[in-house]
């Protein structure tokens, strides 16, 4: 799922369609345009905005921050506001809040009373786009068509053959300074056409938002085709995020999740009827948007006449309120010390190694300040900033740090100290680690005492079950905070911080000097592996896919398959096997049980290792609360509310809060409870057991910490495992960055947090091929270190590359490779390092022979996971690379041949804009 499932959101690039398209993921601007935004307060009140006959009741207010920011800092050493000011700096701060507010949609009838009217508006700031088309009566599957003429609005543009992109426009009622834009589409009478499909998409982040995961839907006839995602009177709708969005489900109708068979039943046996049966209806569905705000963080010094103590002012314009984790320290290494008192007032000591201070709202009513006294024996004065238990503010990846002067300095000599101090800030990586472990030793003693307390023989006797529950809440709790405390304080990642444990090592060697006997690694597998999507959007709708794929799993392993991927096993709300339901009851849309067993038996015997699609993060619930809310589950694990994150709002969960991403489509598990990971681990185990599966595809990873994960690979062993982790890339006012380190460094702590156990779909190159390709930017495959721009550039070993799957490209069509560009972006995976995977559909289709012989080239040059990639170009119109000085390749118009020397090519494949090499 994922993305997947009938229930997700998913990113977008540059201009795709809903067939053709992106989804919702929000992308982070890296170089963000500033949003001057409105305290909280005056965000919070409704309007009422009149149009035609009828109103929209427009809200959206500010969130709290949502996740981390990173300071970038500028020195301001030269203008001194008074003689006696001895240093004073400047720390900009740009901080990501989320802005709430909805997505209104009407159907109405026409003027005319004959004809209908279609609004969609939105009431957030950006520049919304309407992407839509139609469906007719005779179309199959989820098939979209350009509407008649007489129903597009004026400026529309038409996307190819097959949908329209209108733009949303400010409503005429809407007052000054309201952000309401509105589309409003005329529906002819046309006994053709039986729905209109559309989805929306905001220019100016690239986010799309769909309706539970896929087109909205709004009827024109009485009656809809089976599974058919409509919305209207008497239906559940809801919004949800897919592998990246963040919407809200507070509308969520639980019956329609919960398919209830005997109402389709009576749907289907309907006769056709017309649009005069059609119903009028109005909905609201939250939505929630990244904005970026700048903030600054201001520090100066001067010296106290009195007692010679040096005065740090300290105020920031960060609003609500903000902790300030403090100490100072002596020398250049710049270790942590807690100065004697006095201290400001509300400081309290932290751990007996850091002080915390809460800021004083400042006289203007804006920002927050404080003053503090530091002796003059200290050199430095050393800080960070919480805001809340997730959000940490540091100074790119180091501590805040401004030099302090003693009395025996000139202004002079301060002045070049404090230069100095600037440039310590850049070189000191040794003293960074320092001040992270002066934060995190205390905790991880706590914890430890804990752990010792909690496993003792006197506390298994005399605690209650209620203490002991108590004492292991602390503890995720502890551990969240020291993760947090870590993360903020990492640099950007480079390929030379990855040390991997030795054993791992040992293996990771011995697997390339010697492939015929080699070691395996749950993270690589052999190191050789080559994986194939065995399935796509649409495979279950034959109730047999089982049986149609183990026909093909000989033909399979003739093309040099090693792993296939299998769809999700599990008794599922949506067909497609992303709502789980009973985790045990393995009779699918895709077949039973005996079937699922037969085609892995099939293709163990063809050699091919088989990985099972497992959705560990929600659960679809079987029975209603007291209060009427799904999240009693039943079947064998028959889980109570606690097994549900407590801050999901529409589950009622009484468990600890979600380690990741909550999933608005269905409760969200909480990983943290013993029972969960227990019963989760035994599962696991049995179906390696029972089916016979080899390893995992893990689907929403995003959702939870990837520690659990970890312990759940160590409890079942698989021979591979992938995890979904879809995030969004990063763009500037629509256009995409060249610089994608902050992306995949988020997939990067992910693998890291499953101690590498697991690897990830390398999501960033996909996003970068696409822009290349699609623009004929070659030059974006490099990055500014001369490497690979995506996952596979930093960690290619976790790396599982891919151009297409199940959610991006089939009938979803969510983020479709550029069309007729395909084996250039095969030619770029299946060449490089990482583990390629190759999608379904596009091996049976006439690119089945390019496909073949591209993987006939990559078995037969030994090239694997860690492969060595020199890129001998990247410009406008051509990308080319030698890997491993056994392979070259080029791909685009322009023209590449491999250097002549001592080493002679000869051309082993040649297709549309792309060609291969090897070395004789």
């Amino acid at each position: 799922m994922s993305m997947s499932t009938a229930l997700t959101l998913e990113p977008l690039f540059g201009f795709n369609t809903r067939r053709d398209i992106p989804i919702s993921i929000i992308h982070r601007s890296s170089k963000p345009k500033t949003l001057l935004l409105p305290p909280p307060s005056s965000l919070s009140s409704s309007t009422i905005i009149k149009s035609s006959s009828w109103s929209w009741s427009v809200s959206h207010k500010l969130h709290a921050p949502k996740f981390e920011a990173f300071a970038a800092n500028t020195d301001t050493l030269e203008p001194l506001q008074s003689s006696d000011v001895l240093f004073s700096k400047i720390f900009p701060i740009n901080r990501t809040e989320l802005l709430e507010g909805k997505i209104f949609v009407r159907l109405d009838q026409g003027k005319d009373l004959r004809n209908w009217e279609l609004t969609v508006g939105c009431n957030l700031p950006g520049k919304w786009v309407l992407h839509w088309g139609v469906s007719r009566l005779d179309d199959v599957g989820s098939e979209w068509d350009q509407p008649p003429r007489d129903m597009i609005p004026p400026g529309s543009v038409p996307i190819k053959d097959y949908a329209i992109e209108t733009h949303l426009k400010k409503s005429t009622s809407s007052s000054e300074g309201d952000d309401f834009h509105e589309v409003k589409i005329d529906l002819t009478s046309n006994s053709e056409i039986s729905a209109i499909n559309f989805v929306l998409k905001d220019e100016e982040t690239g986010a799309w938002f769909q309706h539970k995961g896929r087109d909205f839907k709004v009827p024109l006839v009485s009656y809809m085709k089976e599974d058919a995602n409509i919305i209207g009177p008497k239906k559940g709708f809801s919004f949800w995020p897919g592998a990246l969005g963040q919407i809200s489900n507070i509308l969520l109708k639980s019956e329609a999740m919960h398919n209830n068979d005997q109402n389709d039943g009576k749907q289907s046996s309907e006769p056709k009827q017309g649009n005069s049966q059609l119903e009028g209806f109005y909905v609201e569905l939250p939505i929630t948007k990244e904005v970026t705000v700048s903030n600054s963080i201001s520090v100066s010094v001067k010296k106290c006449a009195e007692t010679a103590n040096n005065l740090l002012y300290l105020e920031t314009d960060i609003p609500g309120e903000v902790l300030l984790h403090w100490g100072v320290c002596k020398d250049d290494m710049r270790r942590w010390e807690v100065p004697p008192a006095p201290h400001p007032a509300e400081t309290v000591a932290f751990k007996n190694r850091a002080l915390r201070t809460k800021l004083q709202s400042r006289d203007s009513g804006k920002g927050n300040s404080a003053e503090i006294s530091v002796g003059e024996e200290f050199s430095g004065f050393l800080f960070v900033v919480k805001l809340d238990d997730n959000n940490w503010l540091n100074d790119k990846g180091n501590d805040f740090y401004i030099p302090l002067s003693s009395s025996s300095n000139s202004l002079t000599s301060k002045r070049k100290d404090q230069s100095e101090a600037v440039q310590r800030e850049v070189t000191k990586v040794e003293s960074q680690k320092e001040s992270t472990s002066t934060f995190t030793d205390g905790i991880i003693s706590e914890i430890r005492h804990l752990v010792t307390d909690i496993s003792s023989e006197k506390t298994r006797k005399t605690k209650s079950k209620e203490a002991q529950e108590s004492i292991l809440q602390e503890i995720e709790r502890l551990a969240a905070e020291a993760y947090s405390i870590f993360r903020t304080n990492v640099p950007t990642f480079s390929e030379e911080t990855i040390v991997e444990p030795e054993a791992v090592a040992a293996v990771e060697s011995e697997t390339l000097v010697s492939p015929e006997a080699p070691k395996i690694s749950s993270g690589t597998g052999t190191g050789y592996e080559i994986l194939c999507q065995g399935f796509n959007w649409e495979s279950h709708k034959s109730g047999r896919w089982y049986m149609e794929l183990k026909e093909k799993a000989a033909e399979l392993s003739s093309f040099g398959f090693t792993v296939v991927w299998l769809p999700p096993p599990t008794e599922s709300v949506s067909p497609e096997g992303y709502m789980p339901k009973d985790l045990y009851n393995l009779n699918s849309r895709y077949g039973n049980i005996d079937e699922l067993k037969d085609v892995v038996k099939s293709f163990h015997r063809a050699g091919i290792k088989v990985l099972g699609d497992v959705v560990l993060n929600h659960r679809c619930a079987h029975f209603k609360n007291q209060n009427g809310i799904w999240n009693i589950f039943g079947g064998r694990l028959n889980w109570d509310d606690r097994a549900i994150v407590a801050d999901d709002p529409h589950f009622q969960g009484r468990g600890n809060k979600s380690s990741g991403d909550n999933f608005h489509a269905a409760p969200n598990i909480d990983h943290s409870q013993e029972f969960v990971r227990k019963d989760i681990k035994e599962w696991l185990l049995w179906l390696r057991k029972e089916i016979g599966y080899d390893g995992w595809r893990l689907d929403f990873v995003r959702g939870f910490w990837g520690g659990y994960v970890k312990d759940y690979l160590e409890a079942s062993e698989p021979y591979f495992a992938v995890g979904e982790y879809w995030d969004s890339l990063s763009y500037t006012y629509g256009e995409m960055d060249h610089n994608q380190d902050a992306h995949r460094q988020r997939i990067i702590d992910w693998i890291n947090a499953t101690n590498g156990t697991a690897g990830a779909f390398d999501v960033t190159t996909k996003g970068i091929l696409h822009s290349a390709l699609d623009k004929c930017e070659y030059w974006r495959l490099s990055d500014q270190k001369g490497k690979p721009p995506g996952v596979l550039g930093w960690w290619p070993s976790r790396a599982v590359t891919f151009i297409e799957n199940h959610d991006t490209g089939s009938t979803q069509g969510h983020w479709r490779f550029p069309s007729g560009k395909e084996m250039q972006g095969y030619a770029y995976i299946l060449t490089h390092p990482g583990t390629p995977s190759v999608f379904f559909d596009h091996i049976f289709s006439h690119y089945k022979s390019e496909i073949s012989m591209l993987l006939s080239v990559r078995q037969r040059n030994k090239l694997h996971c860690r492969s060595i990639v020199k890129i001998c170009k990247a410009e406008r119109d051509v990308y080319a690379a030698i890997i491993d000085d056994k392979v070259a390749m080029k791909i685009g118009p322009g023209h590449f041949e491999p250097p002549s020397g001592s080493q002679k090519w000869s051309s082993a494949l040649e297709g549309r804009d792309y060609k291969i090499w090897e070395a004789s």
